[in-house]
Order: C-alpha cells, then structure tokens, then sequence
C-alpha cells in the first residue's frame, strides 16, 4: 500500500492511498464467506458455495463492491497510523480508481489536529480572590444554622411580608376555569415573589379562609404567557421563629458546648473552603491565560460539531424542565442572536483549550493509569446518580471510553499547569496549594510506562467531546 499525504489547510489533509489488489485478498475471502451465506446454488449448501459461482451468481461487480466497503475502513486507519495523522471525526472518502485484479485507489479528507507547541506554559502569573474570612461569612453561615432550626408557630393576624402560609391556587381564562391549573397545600414564604406575578400582593392582607382574585401571566405549561384570573385561598398563617444563638443552641445544632466554639468551627471550615475556592480560581485562570496565550487554527467542523452538541444538550434540559427555549432566553435576558453568538464562543474556547491540554500532556508524557480512571467512573457515576458498574457498561458499549482516559489526563495537564503558576491573591500574598504541589510531584515521578501509553494519551479536540469526534491515530 502507498500513502500520500497532502495538506489542504494547517488543520485538514488528504490521503491518497494506493493499494495492490493482492493486499485485498482478506476482504474478499469476508466478502465471499459472508455472500456464500446468503445466496441459494443448486448443488451447494448454504456457505459453500465457491467463489467463481458467487461471481457469476451475484454479479463480479458486486462482490468488488461488497470487498472494497468492507476494506476502505481499514486501509484508511492502516494508512493514518502509518502517516501519524491525528485525524479528527470521519473521512470524506472518494473511490478514484477501481480496477479488477489490478488497483483500488481512493482518497480521504479528514480534519486534523493542528501541529504545535505549548510554550511558556510554567509560571503563568494569576490572580485569585483573598481566602480571608469576615465575621460577616461566620454570622451569614450561621443565620443559614439558624434557619434549619427554626420553628414554625400561628400568627393570629392576617398575612404579611415575610410570613409562611399555606395555600390553594386556582386559575381561569375568560371564565372557564383550568383544570390542569390548580394545587392545593401549597407552602409559600410571603413576600419572595417565586411563584406568580402579583401573588404576593393578593396574599397580603388576607387572613386564614380568605380568598383573592388577581390577574397575572401563567408560567410553565400549555398555557404559559396567557393571562388569567388566579385565585389564592388562605388555609393557615405562620411566623418563623429562630432560636437564640447561645450555648443552648450550640449543643443543639452541634457537637460543641458552647457558641464560641462553634463560631470557631464555621470560621474554620469557611477557611478551607475559600481555601478549595482559591485552587479551584488558579486552575481556571491559569488554564483560560495559558490558552489565550496560544494562537492555533481550529478545525471549523470540530467547533461546528460542539456547538451542536451544547445546544442539543441545553434543549434537552430544557424540555425535561419543562420550559421552553423562549422563556429561558428571556430569563437570561438574552436575544436569539446574543444565545448563539455566546454558544459559539464557549464552544470555540472549549475546543482550543481540549487541543492545548491534549498537546501539553503529549509533551510531558501524562497518562492515566486504572486507578484513576476509576476515580473518574466512580465520581462521574455520582454526579449522574447512577452506578459506577452501569457507567463502564455505557462507557464500552457506547466506545466512549477514551472519552473518559482523555478527560482524566486533561485535567492531569490543567493540575500542572496550576501547579507550575505563580499565583497571588488579590492583597498580594503568595498562594500555593497543596494540590499543586501533588501534581508537580507526580508529574516529575511519573512512571516509564507513560512513554509507552503516550500513545493512547489524549486525542479528542474538544472539550467534553463525543468518541466519534476523538482523534484517530
């Protein structure tokens, strides 16, 4: 077999592959083990047929057909491993030359991942927020404490701002009343406004076995942005209550005895977290400078592919959620035109940061070893409530699971990268991190057998990308 590679552009190429016809000779005998199963000849029985009956019995032309299909994938990986072309999504195949016992010539054009560097990549200079904790955190962390134990007691008076009540709602348009648009019991916080438009306004004023009619707008639903008369029926009237932040308190909220030392322990575990939060900020803005700082081509089909792939994935969460696409744009105060001008830059930074990840653990030879994948299945299989054995199982059927070696060997390289950073908080002090410093750590132990892995390291161009767009080598 002969390969010419010719580059059409710095991130698509086209093979020209040439190929004897005695190199086929494997994908004929499939082609003839698979038609001598299908056809009937008299004299034969089913798979037994020879090959020159087979010719004349289905045609010759349709078994070169049948042979070439069956051989063209597999040349065409054959000649990509050979070429060590990172080739991304599926080739355009063409058939140039087909001669019977003599040549198949075919070309493919495929996207590939551009060739560069990743340079100057140690000590990315960022900024992330101070990780100091104010008396103001320590007593908003505790009116949340307070507020899981509060209580609940009647108010005896009418309904204001503030209060708990619990109510029926029902809705009609032009008189007829909406069956689908009803609840009853319903507890709401007067006051919040999270329901309806003007609910809060008619509650007010209103004192158990009261009602109200009000006209509003409805949300969510068939009958969503129609107008329509609500009304609201009181049950019950209640003031939250909290109770006193003493020593009494802390024994019942906690395991300390007293206030003091529970106020200690918030301030404390508010530490660390702002602590996890400033690790969290170096990793991201030392990546988002890293990448900024790299001038690459990116493969339009690659960025076409993901931003599809993100509007797919927000549509179907919309339609579990049961809103429509209108009401989330207006929601976030977005136009049509603004939605999709921001989903193509997200998938277009998400692209450029998966080819400088994947290029940068190409460079130091990161790897993921069994253990780590694991931890990804493992923590991935939480995050979707599912089971870590029902996630490995989709993984191989659904052959995603380079998808998995390649995130957990990207964020390898997005640990090391923050690790090699010269990061400082906002006053000026120096941040290191513990995590950091792990990553350093493993990357300069790493194992020999990274070099030989490197081979199966990452290949997907794009963030969070689907198998069929991983690269193929």
């Amino acid at each position: 077999m002969k390969t010419d590679v010719e580059e059409l552009s710095p991130t698509r190429v086209k093979l020209t592959i040439e190929v004897p016809f005695q190199e086929l000779d494997h994908a004929f005998d499939v082609t003839y083990k698979s038609l001598a199963k299908q056809v009937r000849i008299k004299g034969f029985r089913p798979g037994k047929a020879p090959a020159r009956l087979i010719d004349r019995y289905v045609g010759r032309g349709a078994v070169i057909s049948e042979a070439v299909n069956h051989a063209v994938p597999e040349l065409y990986n054959e000649a990509i491993q050979k070429e060590e072309v990172f080739a991304l999504g599926q080739p355009d195949v063409e058939i140039t030359k087909l001669e019977d016992n003599d040549e198949l010539t075919f070309t493919a054009e495929v996207d590939v991942r551009p060739k560069f560097e990743v340079t100057d990549w140690e000590g990315v200079e960022v900024t992330v927020d101070d990780a100091t904790v104010t008396e103001e955190q320590v007593d908003d962390q505790l009116g949340n404490l307070r507020e899981r134990f509060s209580t609940l007691t009647g108010a005896g008076r009418a309904a204001q701002s503030g209060d708990h009540v619990s109510i029926d709602l029902s809705a009609a348009i032009d008189g007829e009343a909406l069956e689908d648009v009803q609840a009853s019991g319903v507890s709401y916080e007067v006051g919040t406004n999270t329901m309806l438009e003007g609910l809060d306004e008619a509650i007010e004023g209103l004192s158990e076995g009261e009602s109200a009619t009000f006209s509003t707008k409805l949300v969510g639903g068939e009958y969503e942005g129609k107008e329509a008369d609500v009304t609201v029926t009181v049950h019950s009237v209640k003031i939250k209550e909290l109770p006193e932040l003493d020593d009494e308190f802390a024994q019942m909220a906690s395991e300390f005895d007293t206030i003091e030392e529970l106020r200690a322990d918030v301030r404390k575990r508010l530490g660390e977290m702002r602590e996890a939060q400033q690790r969290a900020q170096a990793r991201d803005r030392a990546m988002e400078k890293l990448v900024d700082s790299v001038d690459i081509p990116l493969p339009e089909s690659v960025v076409t592919d993901e931003v599809n792939r993100r509007r797919q994935s927000l549509e179907q969460q919309l339609q579990q959620g049961g809103l429509s696409k209108e009401s989330y744009l207006e929601s976030q105060g977005q136009s049509e035109e603004e939605f999709e001008e921001e989903l193509e830059k997200s998938a277009t930074a998400a692209v450029k940061a998966g080819f400088v990840l994947d290029q940068l653990a190409v460079q130091e030879e990161l790897s993921a070893g069994q253990e780590e994948l694991s931890g990804y299945v493992i923590e991935q299989a939480q995050r979707m409530g599912v089971s870590p054995d029902q996630l490995v199982q989709h993984l191989v059927q659904s052959n995603q699971i380079q998808v998995a070696y390649t995130e957990v060997v990207r964020s390898k390289a997005m640990d090391l990268v923050a690790a090699k950073a010269k990061v400082v908080d906002e006053s000026g002090n120096e941040v290191r991190t513990a995590d950091a410093e792990e990553a350093a750590e493993s990357s300069e132990e790493a194992p020999e057998a990274a070099a030989e892995e490197k081979t199966e390291a990452p290949e997907a161009a794009e963030q969070d990308a689907p198998a069929e767009e991983q690269e193929q080598k």
